[in-house]
C-alpha cells in the first residue's frame, strides 16, 4: 500500500493507492481518498447485484418508425439508445466517457440527433449533431457556454436554443460577476451559419419555443422557485411583450409554455390563485387563463399536447406519487386513465411521424414515458390509448436480484416544532428477518424545492434487504409538491426551520416500537448535505454519524463561489450574503462556522468538478474538522460534478458508505 500527499487551495488531504491483492480492491485513479479504509473484495461480491441496475429514459420517438431513442448505461456512463420494440434489446448509439445529457430527433426524417454532453461533471453542456448512418458527430453551440436544451422550428430545418456564460476559472473572485444569456438560431446541418439574435443580462431564461408560424418565441423568466413568467420574442424585431405580467402585485409561477395549433394561445402550468401548479390555457390576444385542472389539488408535475389527436396527457403529484392522466382538448373533461404501480412519471411524449408535422388529420394514440417505482429502476413505457394497452420496452433490473421482493415505501407523518405537518417514506425491513429496534439512516434531499418520492431507492435497497436498515426520506418544509406556502416556509432567516423538522422526526422515531433512536445516521446531498452538517451541528446526540456529499458548509462562500448563471436564483432562495443583516444570518447557521458542534464522525463526498457547490465548500469543512479530531473520511472524484454519476465511481462510493455505516450505525 503506497501513499501521496496531495494540496488543494491549501488543504493537504492524502490520496491513497492500494496494490491489488486477493484480500483487496484497488479505487480508480481518479479519487482522492482520506481516511477510507480498504475495500474487500468480499464486500463488492455482497453488493454486487445491488450495483448492477441499468434505468432507462425515453429522449424521442423516431419520425419515421415506431421506434425509441432512450438513454441508458453503456459501460461506466450514460449514453444514446435505439430500442426497435417492446422487449427488443437497446442498440448503442453513443460510446463517450462522459455521459450523454438530453437528445432530439431532427423531426422530418430523422437522419440525424441533436445531443447535449459536458465534461467531467462540469455542466457546461454543449449541443452536437450525431448523424445516425455513419455516426459523425459535429459541434452546434459555441464552446464554454452553456447551451440549453433546443427546440425545433415547425418545418424541421432550424433549432433556436439558448446559452449562458460559465466562470470556470474565477473561484473566489467575487459575488459580483454577472451572467449573459444569447439567444441563437441554426440548422444544425449548416453550424457554421449560426445566428444570435439576442442577448439578456442574466442567467434565468429558459425554455425558448417556436410558434406555429415560426415568427415569434415563448420563454420562460424564472425569479425564484415560486415566481416565474412567460414572455414573448418576435424573432425579425427582437421586441420582447409579457404574456404573464404580475396583477395586483401577486406572485405566480408559470412553466412549460407550449404553443396551441392554431398559435392563438399557450397551454402552461400556473399557481395563480391556488396553492398548486394547475394546467391551464392562456389566450395571447386576451390574457385570460381558462384553468384546466381546477378540481385537482395537486402539482400538475409534467404536460405534453397532442394537437393531432386533440389529447393533453399529464402528470399530477398527489402526495409523492405520480398519476398519469388525460384531458380531451374539445371538451376540456379527463378522459380513461391507466392504472400504473406507485412511483415517478417523467418524460412525456407522444408519437409523430414527420407526415403529421403539417396535418390536421392523421395521427397517433402512442405515448411514451419513464416510470420509476420502488421496484424498478426506471422502465421505457408505451401506452395506446384508444386500446388502454400498456407495454413495458425496457429491462433495467439487475441480474440475480428479484425486483419484486423490494420493499414498497410507507408514508408518514409527523408534527414539527410549530405543529406543521411534514411528510415523508419509510423503506423498512422485513421483520420475521431483522426483529427488534431497527438502526435508522434518513436521507434528506436536495433543491432544497425538490422532493422525496415514492421511488426506486436503487443500490439503497441492499441497506434495507441486507443489514436491515430502516431509511427514512423526508420531505422538510421546503420541499416541493405540498404547494406554494410550503415550499417558501424555509426561505431567508426561517431556515433552520427545516433543520428543526429532522429534530422532531428524532422524536417521531423514538416513539416508534421498530426503530431505534440510538441508532441514527444522516445523509444527503447538495442542499441534503448542507441539512445534513447543520443537524450534526444542532442534534449531535442524536446521531452517530453524517454523509454529506456535494453539500453547502458556508452560505456566504458558496454563493461567492457558485457559477454566475445560478447565483440570483439561489439568493432568492437562501438570502443575499451582500445584504449586512443577512450575511450576519448567514455566518450565523453556517456549519462552517459551527463545526465545533460537529462532534460524530463525517464522510464528505465531492465532485471536482461541481459547477453548483464548488468543490472548496468540502475541503473547507474538511480542513476543519481534521484540525479539531473530529473523525472525518473524505472522497473527492476528478472526473465528476454535482454527484457521482459513472459506475465505477459510484460502486466505490456505495462501498464507502457501508464501510462507514458498519463503523458507525452497526457497532454500537
Amino acid at each position: 500500500m503506497s501513499r501521496k500527499a496531495t494540496t488543494v487551495l491549501g488543504a493537504t488531504c492524502v490520496s491513497m493507492s492500494l496494490t491489488a491483492s486477493a484480500q483487496f480492491i484497488t479505487p480508480p485513479d481518479n479519487l482522492l481518498i482520506v481516511g477510507i479504509p480498504a475495500i474487500e473484495v468480499e464486500l463488492t461480491k455482497k453488493v454486487g447485484a445491488y450495483t448492477g441496475f441499468n434505468p432507462s429514459t425515453i429522449l424521442a420517438w423516431h419520425p419515421q418508425n415506431a421506434s425509441l431513442l432512450i438513454r441508458s448505461r453503456h459501460n461506466n456512463s450514460q449514453q444514446l439508445h435505439m430500442v426497435g420494440g417492446a422487449g427488443e434489446r437497446p442498440q448503442v448509439v453513443t460510446e463517450f466517457t462522459d455521459a450523454v445529457g438530453d437528445a432530439w430527433f431532427e423531426p422530418q426524417k430523422g437522419a440525424y440527433v441533436v445531443f447535449e454532453r459536458g465534461i467531467g461533471g462540469d455542466e457546461v453542456m454543449r449541443l452536437f449533431r450525431l448523424d445516425v448512418a455513419g455516426k459523425q458527430v459535429a459541434p452546434i453551440s459555441p464552446e464554454h457556454e452553456r447551451a440549453s436544451a433546443p427546440s425545433w422550428s415547425r418545418t424541421g430545418d432550424r433549432i433556436v436554443f439558448s446559452t449562458t456564460t460559465i466562470d470556470k476559472s474565477n473561484q473566489g473572485a467575487g459575488a459580483d460577476r454577472a451572467a449573459t444569456t444569447r439567444l441563437y438560431i441554426v440548422d444544425p446541418q449548416q453550424p457554421e451559419k449560426i445566428k444570435l439574435i439576442a442577448s439578456f443580462d442574466g442567467g434565468r431564461l429558459s425554455d425558448f419555443r417556436f410558434s406555429p408560424d415560426e415568427k415569434s418565441l415563448v420563454y420562460l423568466q424564472t425569479v425564484a422557485a415560486n415566481e416565474a413568467h412567460l414572455w414573448l420574442l418576435d424573432i425579425a424585431t427582437g421586441k420582447k411583450s409579457a404574456i404573464t405580467p404580475k396583477r395586483d402585485g401577486h406572485v405566480v409561477a408559470y412553466s412549460a409554455g407550449r404553443f396551441a395549433a392554431d398559435g392563438k394561445s399557450l397551454f402552461a402550468t400556473s399557481n395563480r390563485d391556488s396553492e398548486f401548479n394547475r394546467l391551464v390555457q392562456i389566450d395571447l390576444a386576451t390574457g385570460n387563463e381558462q384553468v384546466l385542472t381546477g378540481r385537482l389539488n395537486f402539482d400538475v408535475d409534467e404536460f405534453s399536447v397532442s394537437n393531432v389527436t386533440k389529447r393533453i396527457a399529464f402528470v399530477t403529484n398527489e402526495n409523492g406519487v405520480s398519476v398519469l392522466r388525460f384531458l380531451d382538448l374539445d371538451s376540456k373533461k379527463e378522459l380513461l386513465r391507466p392504472a400504473l404501480l406507485p412511483g415517478e412519471i417523467t418524460n412525456l411524449h407522444w408519437q409523430s411521424t414527420a407526415a403529421e408535422k403539417n396535418s390536421t388529420e392523421a395521427g397517433t394514440d402512442l405515448l411514451a414515458f419513464t416510470l420509476a417505482s420502488a421496484k424498478s429502476p426506471g422502465e421505457v413505457f408505451v401506452y395506446d390509448v384508444k386500446t388502454t394497452k400498456l407495454t413495458r420496452w425496457t429491462n433495467g433490473a439487475a441480474p440475480g436480484l428479484n425486483p419484486q421482493a423490494f420493499v414498497e415505501p410507507k408514508l408518514i407523518q409527523w408534527k414539527s416544532f410549530d405543529a406543521l405537518t411534514i411528510s415523508g417514506f419509510a423503506y423498512q425491513p422485513d421483520a420475521t428477518l431483522f426483529a427488534g429496534k431497527r438502526p435508522v439512516v434518513i436521507v434528506i434531499h436536495g433543491g432544497p424545492a425538490k422532493q422525496a418520492r415514492a421511488n426506486f431507492i436503487a443500490r439503497n435497497n441492499y441497506l434495507v434487504n441486507e443489514l436491515g436498515l430502516t431509511l427514512i426520506y423526508p420531505n422538510v418544509r421546503g420541499s416541493s409538491g405540498y404547494g406554494k406556502s410550503y415550499l417558501a416556509a424555509d426561505d431567508g432567516y426561517k431556515r433552520e426551520d427545516a433543520v428543526k423538522d429532522i429534530g422532531a422526526l428524532f422524536d417521531w422515531i423514538a416513539n416508534q416500537p421498530d426503530m431505534d433512536a440510538g441508532r441514527v445516521l444522516v445523509m444527503g446531498g447538495s442542499y441534503g448535505g448542507y441539512m445534513t452538517m447543520a443537524v450534526a451541528t444542532h442534534y449531535p446526540d442524536k446521531i452517530v454519524g453524517g454523509i454529506s456529499s456535494v453539500g453547502i458548509s458556508s452560505f456566504v462562500t458558496f454563493l461567492t463561489n457558485t457559477e454566475s448563471y445560478r447565483r440570483d436564483l439561489r439568493r432568492d432562495e437562501y438570502g443575499d450574503e451582500r445584504i449586512p443583516a443577512m450575511r450576519a444570518f448567514m455566518e450565523k447557521i453556517s456549519p462552517l462556522n459551527n463545526a465545533g458542534k460537529m462532534k460524530k464522525p463525517m464522510l464528505i463526498v465531492q465532485g471536482k468538478n461541481d459547477p453548483r457547490v464548488p468543490y472548496t465548500e468540502s475541503l473547507q469543512i474538511v480542513d476543519k474538522l481534521k484540525k479539531q479530531n473530529t473523525p472525518v473520511w473524505f472522497l473527492m472524484a476528478d472526473d465528476e460534478g454535482h454527484g457521482f454519476v459513472k459506475k465505477s465511481n459510484l460502486d466505490y462510493l456505495f462501498y464507502s458508505h457501508i464501510k462507514f455505516i458498519e463503523k458507525t450505525l452497526l457497532s454500537k
